[in-house]
């Protein structure tokens, strides 16, 4: 599966092997890794996506991304989804940056490109949850066209769909 490119990132699709030394922390020589990657949210998705894998198959195109850098290569966080759409082809995302890449907009663009990307491929929604605390996720949900649709006394819910006319393929 190709990478999937922004203005400033790749958001590279992770293989099985990949995501083993990403849940382990463990690069190998050939990996570029910024200061602080992988992040303990980084291990916690890659270690979604290998079980995900190992219980129904590898998901691509609905799997894990390692955000990188155009500029120099270096992976600064993690996006993806927690697996292949519903029955009603929704599916939730999450994502994470190292704390050197905050406040850069990183985040917003990696989103908004996997909602274009996930639109492209027939997904109806796509949904996403914050804790309550965490208001810079809560703006990078919103900046990439996500509505608050809920919350409960832990998280804050978010959504973004689209009509069926409007999706392609």
């Amino acid at each position: 599966m190709d990478d999937l490119v922004t203005e400033r990132l790749v958001l590279h699709p992770l293989s099985v092997l990949e995501a083993e030394r990403v849940a382990a922390g463990e690069p190998d020589p050939g990996d570029r890794w910024a200061s602080g990657y992988p992040a303990e949210g980084d291990m916690v998705g890659a270690r979604r996506y290998l079980t995900t894998c190992a219980i129904t198959g590898d998901p691509r195109p609905f799997g894990a991304y390692e955000i990188r850098r155009r500029e120099d290569g270096r992976a600064i966080g993690g996006l993806g989804f927690h697996g292949a759409p519903d029955d009603d082809l929704r599916v939730t995302v999450g994502y994470g940056l190292v704390p050197s890449a905050h406040g850069k907009g990183y985040a917003s663009e990696a989103l908004r490109e996997l909602l274009r990307f996930a639109r492209a491929r027939g997904v109806s929604a796509v949904l996403g949850d914050t804790d309550h605390d965490n208001t810079a996720s809560q703006r990078v949900m919103t900046a990439a066209g996500m509505r608050l649709i809920g919350e409960d006394e832990h998280l804050k819910y978010y959504r973004i769909g689209w009509a069926d006319d409007r999706r392609t393929g």
